[in-house]
């Protein structure tokens, strides 16, 4: 297939490129910065410069590329912008629906969040209801309604995303954080996934029904039990806090994603940090 794949220089997008392309997909990825254009290359792809909340600049990009899929993986979270992050999921995505529509595309997969259901003690499932009181609601609500005007349209709720590239990386911002003593233990639930297994869940998408699907690892913790492990993988003082609280937030689960067919090759958290610290 063709696919236009609309960040491609992302945490995602640049390990979700040269996936498409080794199975046989011709791939257009877009990125904003025209000096970013050789990377794009460089992972398989033909570049595109695109500004996601430039209606006409995405319009002539959709439709220049004429692709069968779009896969929207696009982000605005390298200087921590929860705004800007918000403001493009609600309009970049609207733009990015409405070129598709007008260009004939029937498909496009999409990346959303796995931590907004309402809490509870049970894992999360796809047909649990959303937090809307959660403030980063709005963008993703916006975001998925959008693609669910397409004729087949897959949201896949990624959990906190770690490896390269991600702020859970040794030299990313939630490192950062922890190296400075800034964090404790706390009782919230995480769900994480491996940036690698995220974007091959974007993959295995290609063949899925439409709706939304968790794409997260085997365990979910609380930051209690994650917390400690993490700063033992960058070397870091163990960071000391309560532990009694009740559990806030919930876990997710990724029983739908397994059932499609797709598995987190790291199970589980514990093995990814490991390998962190190991290089």
């Amino acid at each position: 297939m063709k696919i236009l794949l609309a960040g491609a220089t992302g945490v995602i997008g640049r390990r979700l490129t040269p996936l498409l392309v080794q199975a046989g997909h011709e791939v257009v990825g877009t990125t904003r910065h025209s000096e970013r254009a050789g990377s794009v290359s460089d992972l398989g792809a033909a570049p595109v410069v695109m500004d996601a909340l430039d209606a006409a600049s995405v319009r002539d990009a959709v439709a220049g590329a004429a692709p069968d899929v779009v896969i929207h993986q696009l982000t605005d979270l390298s200087a921590e912008d929860f705004e800007a992050n918000s403001h493009l999921r609600i309009e970049g995505t609207r733009n990015l629906v409405d070129a598709a529509l007008d260009a004939g595309v029937r498909t496009m997969i999409a990346q959303s969040i796995a931590w907004l259901y309402v809490p509870g003690d049970e894992p999360a499932v796809e047909t649990d209801e959303l937090n809307a009181k959660l403030p980063p609601y709005s963008g993703i609500a916006a975001l998925e309604k959008a693609v669910g005007e397409m004729p087949h349209g897959v949201v896949l709720r990624y959990g906190a995303l770690y490896g390269p590239g991600t702020w859970y990386a040794p030299d990313g911002a939630i490192a950062a954080r922890v190296k400075a003593g800034n964090m404790r233990p706390n009782p919230a639930w995480t769900s994480f996934v491996h940036a690698d297994d995220a974007a091959a869940a974007a993959l295995a998408a290609l063949d899925w029904p439409a709706g939304a699907v968790n794409i997260v690892d085997d365990e979910p913790a609380t930051f209690n039990d994650w917390l400690p492990v993490y700063t033992a993988a960058l070397g870091a003082p163990t960071p000391r806090g309560a532990r009694h609280a009740a559990a806030t937030g919930r876990p997710v689960s990724n029983a739908k994603a397994r059932d499609l067919g797709w598995k987190p090759r790291i199970a589980s958290w514990r093995t990814g940090f490991a390998q962190m610290e190991n290089g």
